[in-house]
């Protein structure tokens, strides 16, 4: 749903059940969609990624969905390191020459701002550290802030990038702390 009308934006087939059939195999429990119903929409986190970076160009994507947010069956850190590493490694045997990209979209710490916990996600995100990013309490990683389970996939997806450029800006809403830690970053 966009303004003045509805988009449809194609998906990659052949890549998106390459990724079905290869997680099942190893373990993941997975619901596929092939469409939408009439009246639903993607989130606004998909919506971003057509709408600013792909600028509404028609590239088809592989929309994966984890669920960050609803208890009482959030992956564990370590569960999303183990899913960031099985998705790059199925991206890596896709047969063909496509070039594939991975972008995991969310912010940092918020409803509630976080700076110390967001400084510690960063500094380990340049440092690679998955033994802190797959022992984050999941008491942490509530509410907006369960977002960062996003992150740590894709970090796992991309063992072989390294960080380019990372840009941090803690915005606050209010005085009682309430905001986003707003954080974009690539790996090249």
């Amino acid at each position: 749903m966009e303004e003045g009308a509805d988009r449809h934006y194609p998906c990659h087939a052949a890549l998106g059940l390459h990724l079905i059939e290869g997680l099942n195999a190893r373990g993941f429990d997975l619901t596929a969609v092939q469409s939408l119903a009439e009246a639903q929409y993607e989130g606004h986190a998909y919506s971003f990624v057509h709408k600013r970076y792909l600028n509404g160009t028609p590239l088809p994507l592989v929309p994966i969905f984890l669920n960050t947010y609803y208890p009482p069956n959030q992956p564990t850190p370590k569960r999303c390191w183990e899913l960031g590493q099985a998705i790059g490694d199925l991206v890596a045997c896709f047969p063909g020459d496509a070039r594939i990209g991975i972008l995991a979209s969310g912010g940092l710490s918020h409803f509630l701002l976080n700076e110390a916990l967001d400084a510690r996600i960063i500094a380990a995100l340049k440092a690679r550290d998955d033994a802190y990013l797959t022992s984050i309490p999941p008491k942490l990683l509530q509410s907006g802030s369960s977002e960062i389970r996003n992150w740590i996939c894709m970090l796992a997806a991309a063992p072989d990038l390294h960080l380019s450029w990372l840009e941090y800006v803690p915005a606050y809403r209010s005085q009682a702390l309430t905001g986003v830690g707003l954080c974009f970053a690539v790996w090249a």
